[in-house]
């Protein structure tokens, strides 16, 4: 930047949106980094993004406790093998409150839309209250499971009854007796079923389409091991890394519709049939897709559950609901007092999630209409200086998200050191850089089960599948170990209208 031209000083050097894992995460790596120049937006008033807001009865984690913890923060005192809600989103207020965090977030604050300035290389951040802040850097980490999906079924509407999603689930609302519809049969739905089977009237299940459902092992964690841990550390760290490894011997079998995909079905049909003696409802539990198509679902008590006296599973389909009643495809109409929509979430697997403007005008909504792609996840070619924590294609099929997390983290604050070494400029990955690496994930996917032909929310509307990463997690972190300055533009801030023009017209080209 020449001389004459004055920098423009934005109101912070990084901003953060969400304070779930992600943002926590960044934030305290930020500061043992001696970087303090930054703040953390949160449309709610806690930090815990899912962990916060999932508090339906049974809400817990699929990924054993030790690996869903940040490696830098080992928690010795998890209560269980699996995570409840509640001790998360404790573990998450416990990290903030150590690093001192909370001052550093600013609560109730929703983030209505992103654009960024070639001019002074800044993005103007919005917010829904109509004020407006600028940053040199953004990093979305608001997670992908935080929008609820609500289906679309005919007469919902008109049901008289209490209708609640398990993303907003009511707690004063008691279950107690009452005659109760669940509507699908996803993660959500094989935890509050188990919960609230034993307090209920009646429950009667609606299932689309069967789940795999493999035992969780689950255990309450003793006092005695909890002091044995905080003792020697090093057992946690052991524990850990077995667990990591357990879960990446899976991958073979969700990678490639194999003898090992066979093998893990088979296991799974015994469990089914080990648990579930009726030969009729046995049947409408067995999937009839490759295991691993859709997520495989880990539960003690799932099946348990159906095989109670007053749960009645339905699998025929919703024709409609009126006031009092759903009435299946088959002709069975059914009078129930409650409706809990476990339906799950809406993954953005095309769309942004917010308004967002990048170089010459770019829509990102735009961008991802078909789509939405990035380089490792983290960049997307024509918005500079935005990140993503969980971004296109770094979900994992097989392990934990918080691995993946650090990982992108570890590259993240790579790419903030280069930008603080670069004051005058700012940087955006190359176009082709981007193409070429996204080419080899979407080729990854040719012939894996995550692309079998079963209907996936891991999937766009043609067949895309832009959720996870296709390979090993120790992959991915490999892949992003080290930030190249090679693979991106370094552009000086202030650039001319028509040289805005053009780079938009060229990017447009490529992408």
């Amino acid at each position: 930047m020449s001389d004459n031209k004055k920098e423009v000083k934005p109101a912070v050097e990084v901003a953060i949106i969400g304070a779930g894992f992600g943002g926590i995460g960044l934030a305290i790596r930020l500061q043992q980094q001696g970087v303090q120049d930054f703040v953390i937006y949160e449309q709610a008033a806690d930090v815990g993004g899912v962990w916060r807001d999932n508090i339906y009865p049974g809400a817990a984690c699929d990924v054993p406790s030790h690996l869903y913890s940040f490696s830098f923060e080992a928690n010795p005192d998890w209560g269980r093998s699996y995570g409840p809600q509640e001790e998360i989103h404790r573990y998450l207020q416990h990290c903030a409150k150590k690093y001192q965090l909370n001052s550093r977030i600013q609560f109730n604050t929703t983030v209505s839309g992103l654009a960024f300035c070639e001019k002074n290389g800044l993005w103007t951040i919005n917010f829904a209250d109509g004020t407006q802040s600028t940053a040199r850097a953004v990093v979305l980490a608001i997670g992908a499971l935080n929008i609820p999906q609500y289906p679309k079924i005919d007469g919902l509407e008109k049901f008289g009854g209490k209708i609640m999603h398990t993303a907003k689930w009511d707690q004063d609302y008691s279950l107690t007796n009452k005659r109760v519809a669940v509507i699908g049969t996803g993660a959500s739905a094989i935890q509050v079923v188990p919960a609230i089977q034993p307090e209920v009237a009646s429950l009667a299940l609606f299932q689309r389409t069967p789940p795999w459902v493999m035992p969780k092992f689950d255990r309450r964690q003793s006092t005695v091991r909890q002091a044995r841990l905080r003792r020697w550390p090093f057992l946690q760290r052991l524990i850990r890394n077995l667990q990591y490894l357990i879960a990446e011997s899976v991958v073979p079998a969700f990678m490639w519709d194999s003898v090992l995909t066979r093998f893990g079905e088979a296991m799974g049909r015994r469990y089914l049939k080990k648990v579930v003696s009726d030969p009729l409802l046995r049947k409408q539990l067995t999937p009839q897709y490759a295991m691993g198509c859709k997520r495989v679902l880990l539960s003690d008590n799932y099946y348990p559950a159906l095989t109670k006296s007053n749960v009645s599973l339905l699998s025929a389909g919703i024709s409609h609901i009126d006031k009092h009643a759903i009435y299946s495809a088959d002709g069975q109409r059914i009078e129930v007092d409650a409706v809990v929509l476990a339906t799950g979430f809406k993954v953005p697997v095309s769309g942004a999630p917010m308004p967002v403007r990048g170089l010459a005008g770019r829509d990102l909504n735009n961008d991802w209409a078909i789509g939405s792609e990035a380089y490792k996840g983290m960049t997307v070619s024509g918005y500079p200086n935005l990140l993503y924590i969980m971004g296109p294609n770094t979900g994992p099929g097989n392990t934990s998200v918080i691995f993946y997390i650090e990982s992108q983290i570890h590259y993240i604050l790579q790419y903030l050191s280069a930008l603080r070494a670069s004051p005058n400029e700012y940087i955006n990955v190359k176009p082709e850089v981007q193409r070429t690496f996204n080419e080899d994930v979407q080729r990854r996917f040719k012939g894996t089960t995550w692309t079998s032909g079963c209907n996936s929310w891991y999937l766009t509307a043609d067949g895309k599948n832009t959720t996870l990463w296709p390979s090993f997690s120790w992959l991915y972190r490999l892949r992003t170990r080290r930030f190249n300055n090679a693979e991106y533009e370094f552009v000086e801030v202030g650039a001319s209208r028509e040289d805005d023009a053009e780079l938009g017209v060229e990017l447009a080209a490529q992408s």
